[in-house]
C-alpha cells in the first residue's frame, strides 16, 4: 500500500495562548477601534502589538482540519502524520513516504512556507502543491506584484517601506487612499480597519506600528474601491480551472466596518456558532466580468508557477477591471461548512465535496510526479483532465 506523509503545523491549544485582554477599545496611536454593533469580544481592544501575539499561529491548522485531511487521504493510501517540527527532516528520512501531502505553513523566516517542500526535494520525495520558489515568491507580496506587473497582469500600484525615514520618498507617487500591510504575512495577519489610510498622517501612524510590531517591511498599495472576490484554482498548466467565484459581501460586517477582509472579520466576528454571511458563491456577476476575473486569475496562477491548487484574491479598480491582490498557494481548507473557508466553499458550489477536494490535489501532484495512488474509491477527477467548466 502506498504511504502518504501528511506534513502540517498544528495550532497550539487555546490554553497556551495569552488570555488576559484589555477591557476597553482604544482609538489612538495605531490601536484598534471597533463599532458598538460588533459581536461581543474582548479581542477588539487589542493594540497592534497585542494582536501580533494573538495572530501568531493564525496560518496553522486546527486538529479538526488535520484529522479531516487525514481521513480524506486515507482512501488513497496509508497516511502517516509528520508534523513540521524541528525533527521533521529526520522523521521524513526515516519514514520515507511515497508522497507527501503538504499543508505546513512553517514558522520562522520569510521562506517558512518553502521549508517542507525543500526538504522533500533534498530527499527526493514527491510532494503536493507548489515548489519552494513559488511558495517563497508568493509570501513576499512585493515580489509577487513585481512579477505580475512584469507580465502585464493588473495589480494595485505599490511601494515597499523598510524604515519610516523613507516613507514619504517611497510613496510620493502613489495616490490616496492607501492600504498598508506586513510584507510577509498571510491569513489577514496585521490587517485591521486602521490599515486603510486616507491621509498622510494616518499612513505615518499605521506604517510605524506595523514596522515596530511585525518587524518586517510594510507594503503600501493604492486602495481599489471596487468589489472584492476570491478564486479557488485546481489543476496544472493549461488544464487548470477556476472554481465558482466567491464574492465578498462586506455588508455583513458590523455597522461602521470598512469593506476589507480583516483579521477581525476572519477570526473574531465570524464564529461557527454565529457565522457572518460574508461569502456569496457563486458570485452574482455578469458573464463578462466572470470571464475577466477567471482570465486574470489563471494568468497569475501560471506566471507565478502555482501547482495543484491555490486561492487568489481579486479586487476591481474604478474602471471595473479585476486586479490581483494576493496569491496563496497554500490555501485554507477548513472542513466545517459552517466556517467560512473559501476554497472548500467554492468546491462545494462546483459539486466537489471536501474529501474529493483534498484527494484531487493529491491526484494532480501524483500525476505530475509519476506516483501511483491506491484508488480504493472511484476518482472524482481524472488527473490531467479538466474537472469542470471554468466558473
Amino acid at each position: 500500500m502506498i504511504l502518504i506523509g501528511l506534513a502540517y503545523n498544528q495550532k497550539p491549544e487555546p490554553t497556551e495562548l495569552p488570555t488576559e485582554l484589555p477591557e476597553a477599545a482604544h482609538h489612538q496611536g495605531g490601536e484598534l477601534s471597533r463599532p458598538d454593533e460588533e459581536p461581543p469580544s474582548r479581542i477588539s481592544g487589542l493594540t497592534v502589538a497585542e494582536l501580533t501575539a494573538r495572530d501568531e499561529f493564525a496560518e496553522w491548522d486546527s486538529p479538526a482540519t488535520i484529522a479531516a485531511v487525514e481521513a480524506a487521504l486515507s482512501n488513497l493510501g496509508r497516511v502517516v502524520r509528520i508534523e513540521a517540527t524541528e525533527d521533521f527532516p529526520e522523521r521524513l528520512r526515516a519514514i520515507r513516504p511515497d508522497i507527501v501531502f503538504n499543508i505546513a505553513e512553517g514558522f520562522h523566516g520569510v521562506n517558512r512556507e518553502s521549508h517542507v517542500p525543500a526538504i522533500c526535494e533534498f530527499f527526493g520525495i514527491p510532494y503536493s502543491g507548489s515548489d519552494p520558489f513559488t511558495l517563497t515568491l508568493c509570501l513576499d507580496k512585493a515580489r509577487t506584484k513585481e512579477t505580475l506587473s512584469f507580465h502585464g497582469i493588473r495589480t494595485p500600484r505599490f511601494a515597499v517601506v523598510e524604515n519610516l525615514a523613507d516613507l514619504d520618498a517611497r510613496t510620493s507617487r502613489l495616490d490616496l487612499p492607501l492600504f498598508v500591510k506586513p510584507l510577509h504575512e498571510g491569513s489577514s495577519k496585521g490587517i485591521t480597519d486602521g490599515n486603510l489610510c486616507r491621509d498622510r498622517d494616518q499612513l505615518l501612524i499605521q506604517t510605524k506600528f506595523l514596522l515596530e510590531n511585525y518587524r518586517q517591511p510594510v507594503l503600501v498599495e493604492e486602495y481599489l474601491p471596487g468589489r472584492e472576490f476570491t478564486c479557488g484554482v485546481l489543476g496544472n498548466g493549461d488544464e487548470a480551472i477556476v472554481l465558482p467565484i466567491v464574492g465578498m459581501n462586506f455588508g455583513a460586517l458590523p455597522k461602521g466596518s470598512l469593506p476589507i477582509y480583516s483579521f477581525d472579520a476572519k477570526f473574531v466576528w465570524d464564529r461557527p456558532e454565529r457565522p457572518l454571511e460574508i461569502f456569496e458563491c457563486p458570485a452574482k456577476i455578469s458573464r463578462e466580468l466572470q470571464r475577466a476575473i477567471e482570465q486574470v486569475v489563471l494568468d497569475a496562477y501560471r506566471v507565478l508557477g502555482c501547482r495543484d491548487w491555490a486561492r487568489i484574491d481579486v479586487r476591481l479598480d474604478r474602471a471595473g477591471n479585476p486586479n490581483i491582490l494576493e496569491v496563496n498557494p497554500l490555501p485554507g481548507i477548513l472542513p466545517d461548512p459552517a466556517e467560512n473557508s473559501c476554497l472548500p466553499k467554492a468546491a462545494r458550489a462546483a459539486g466537489i465535496g471536501y474529501d474529493e477536494l483534498i484527494q484531487s490535489c493529491l491526484r494532480f501532484a501524483a500525476a505530475r510526479q509519476g506516483v501511483e495512488l491506491d484508488e480504493s474509491i472511484a476518482p472524482t477527477v481524472a488527473p490531467g483532465e479538466p474537472m469542470l467548466a471554468a466558473g
